[in-house]
């Protein structure tokens, strides 16, 4: 997604057409194979998602169960929209937060409305050093992130944080977050911390690799970091989970599945990769009990393609057969 592409999102669209692409983009993940999605924001679209979470849920529209975290969070300054003239009141991509107060109303606010997740903004500004090291700007003071974690887990809910930069991980990790978004700028120091920690990893490769070419600056060469930052958390067993950032490439044209091939190629084998959406993932969700195996008492979701995906991962973008909760959405062996 461009610049030009999210000004015309906040400002052209309106939150009841966002809501009718939504419940579209969650009947198009569920045919693509996905019977589940966090969402890690509406970008601008307040408590939409947890709409569309409803509707699916109550059988109105087809689509993948929604884990919704609603609106995110950022502090002033530091997500768009922005650079517009200061006389305009432009709508906010994120829920503005400053201060501790602020930040543990914004959590209750937010879940009172729905969320499942509670997402914030970690960082900005992303910069190499001489060194090779990938670091950005901190977003809150730990006190802030701190406040927004440990207020989410009172009300027994779990914390997602964008994370690029090495310094906004280490923020992250700092603040006891669940999961780390992106993460390319994972240092060594801090994937042996994430794994003491418990924390897991979404490395989002997918929209790293399309934005990257219309970016330029740190963004080319985030990719490769991240590459390697991959290998060597494999290497040191941090809890990779399958994420993608879809709708920051297009939901249509570009099958989010091409993750998967991704991680084989960074390094993973086949089966590795795929439990990072299956198992590992409904880990993560805290969900073991019902998703993420094939098991006696689980729901039985399912999908099946026509080829051996442990031969060929690429099989995965090619799912013909798909099963949510019992009921069949997709049958192409008709």
């Amino acid at each position: 997604m461009t610049e030009q592409d999210y000004e015309d999102q906040l400002l052209k669209q309106s939150i009841p057409y966002r809501a009718i692409l939504a419940a579209r983009n969650a009947r198009i993940a569920l045919e693509h194979g996905f019977t589940s999605l966090r969402d890690l924001e509406t970008e601008g679209a307040m408590y939409a998602d947890v709409d569309v979470k409803k509707a699916i849920e109550r059988g109105e529209v087809p689509g993948a169960r929604i884990f919704a975290s609603t609106r995110a969070m950022a502090p002033t300054g530091t997500y768009p929209l922005m650079g517009f003239s200061w006389e305009l009141d432009l709508p906010h991509g994120v829920q503005v937060v400053d201060g501790v107060e602020n930040a543990r109303l914004a959590v209750r606010q937010q879940i009172a409305h729905g969320a499942d997740w509670i997402k914030y903004y970690s960082d900005h500004g992303y910069f190499f050093t001489p060194d090779g090291v990938l670091h950005s700007h901190v977003n809150f003071t730990d006190e802030e992130a701190r406040a927004i974690v440990e207020e989410t887990h009172r009300l027994g809910h779990k914390v997602a944080a964008h994370s690029i930069g090495s310094d906004g991980i280490a923020a992250s990790l700092r603040a006891g977050v669940d999961s780390i978004e992106h993460g390319d700028g994972f240092t060594d120091e801090l994937l042996d911390k994430a794994v003491k920690q418990g924390a897991y990893w979404c490395p989002t490769i997918t929209v790293g690799v399309y934005v990257a070419p219309g970016r330029g600056g740190a963004w080319s060469p985030m990719v490769e970091a991240e590459r390697k930052a991959f290998a060597r958390g494999l290497q040191k067993g941090v809890k990779i989970v399958f994420g993608t950032d879809v709708g920051g490439f297009p939901w249509t044209g570009l099958n989010q599945a091409r993750e998967f091939k991704y991680y084989v190629e960074y390094g993973m084998t086949p089966l590795q990769a795929i439990r990072t959406a299956t198992s590992t993932a409904a880990e993560m969700l805290g969900w073991s009990d019902k998703i993420g195996t094939v098991e006696a008492g689980k729901l039985a979701d399912l999908v099946a393609v026509a080829g051996d995906p442990l031969a060929d991962i690429s099989e995965l973008e090619r799912v013909r057969f798909v099963m949510k909760e019992g009921v069949v959405y997709k049958n192409e062996f008709k």
